[in-house]
């Protein structure tokens, strides 16, 4: 059995690898989101527990639940593969844009949490879209 049948079985569909010469897989290989994943958010690091609260209001607050939306690192966006985005979210990392997404930018959620600033030009930035 190889690393990512082991993954698969442990219910573990979204990861990220920080040591890649671990595993044996081809990583150029393309990342297929779910027809779920609405919004993507890019960030080098996982939201903490306090992150996470964050991260769920700003998303309800754009009618999007946590199972709509799904985080990778920002070196592993060059490998998307098909997806049926919506929203494409970089926090803290350059911005990506990605053709017929909508694209939002923003402070890593660590920094945002505590800027009242830079949550008000999120929140400009995602009522920009709404006709």
């Amino acid at each position: 059995m190889n690393d990512l049948q082991r993954l698969k079985e442990m219910g573990i569909t979204v990861w990220d690898v920080r040591q890649p010469d671990v595993l044996s897989v081809n990583m150029t290989k393309a990342i297929a989101l779910p027809a779920s994943c609405k919004l993507l958010f890019v960030s080098d690091s996982a939201p903490n527990e306090h992150e996470a609260w964050l991260f769920g209001k700003i998303l309800a607050s754009m009618k999007l639940t946590s199972e709509q939306a799904l985080r990778l690192p920002a070196r592993a966006l060059s490998t998307l593969g098909e997806h049926s985005l919506e929203w494409c979210w970089c926090a803290g990392v350059p911005t990506h844009p990605i053709a017929g997404v909508k694209a939002l930018a923003s402070p890593a959620l660590s920094a945002l949490n505590d800027d009242q600033n830079a949550k008000k030009a999120l929140w400009k930035q995602i009522k920009s879209y709404e006709s």
